[in-house]
């Protein structure tokens, strides 16, 4: 279940999610302001904290060996717990002065590393890295990311990414697969989800799930939330996945406001 600071967040959806639906996996971040709140839902919901998987991310702004370490424990004592299943470095730019990307990403690894093998953050990765800077990581850090966590959606399907981080152990995760609602009024995807009687949000989960993504869908509704749930009782023939596939145009909806990806 994703999380995030853009359309709010909601308590009752989250308990509804753990409670009702068996959702285990929590996607959160700094950026997003509701580490604390999601401490309160996981409390309310009554789901222990080892059935739980967690993940959060640090912030360019605390990008730094010390300041990686700090940040890890702050989001630790915002949710209320003593580890991480998997932390992510949020973005590859780090806009420290003084110093290039890749030296600060280095350095924030290295305390990442530090991290995973101190038992505090049970796996690492990153996020919104591409094949450029996973290649500097391999060559100035040790330990390989975990995870790499970027947009994937009908319109967004970055393969050489993926191809890369599997033959590198690399888990990739996707987020955003719902095209922020714009794949679900695309023709293509309404005329399949009425050819299966599911849901157009169905069929872009489904269609990351049978493409090896982790999806992870967000949302403030506790029927949505169930609605996204039930994508695991079909699959979507190989003739509808290659029409979905070939929907990809390389149109990515995450930006932020300053140039990102550029060393």
């Amino acid at each position: 279940m994703g999380t995030s600071h853009q359309g709010g967040y909601s308590h009752d959806a989250v308990v509804h999610a753990l409670q009702k639906c068996g959702i285990r996996h929590i996607d959160t971040a700094k950026r997003y302001g509701c580490e604390y709140l999601l401490q309160k839902a996981i409390k309310e919901s009554g789901v222990k904290r080892e059935d739980l998987w967690i993940t959060t991310k640090l912030w360019h702004s605390d990008y730094g060996y010390e300041n990686t370490k700090k940040a890890c424990l702050e989001s630790c004592e915002r949710l209320g717990v003593d580890y991480l299943d998997l932390y992510l470095i949020h973005w590859p730019d780090a806009h420290v002065p003084g110093k290039s990307n890749r030296e600060v990403r280095a350095e924030t690894w290295t305390a990442m590393e530090e991290l995973y093998e101190e038992g505090l953050c049970r796996s690492i990765g990153v996020s919104n890295f591409l094949i450029s800077h996973l290649e500097q990581l391999k060559e100035d850090c040790v330990v390989t990311p975990h995870v790499n966590q970027a947009e994937y959606h009908p319109f967004q399907r970055p393969q050489e990414l993926v191809d890369y981080c599997r033959s590198r152990g690399i888990v990739f995760e996707g987020y955003c697969p719902l095209a922020k609602g714009e794949a679900l009024t695309h023709p293509s995807v309404i005329q399949l989800a009425k050819k299966y009687g599911k849901t157009p949000a169905q069929i872009c989960i489904r269609w990351s799930i049978q493409n090896g993504i982790v999806t992870i869908p967000k949302s403030m509704k506790a029927e949505r939330i169930e609605e996204n749930c039930k994508a695991f009782d079909f699959n979507v023939r190989e003739e509808d996945m290659e029409h979905l596939n070939a929907m990809n145009i390389n149109r990515k909806l995450i930006h932020l406001m300053y140039p990102l990806w550029r060393g």
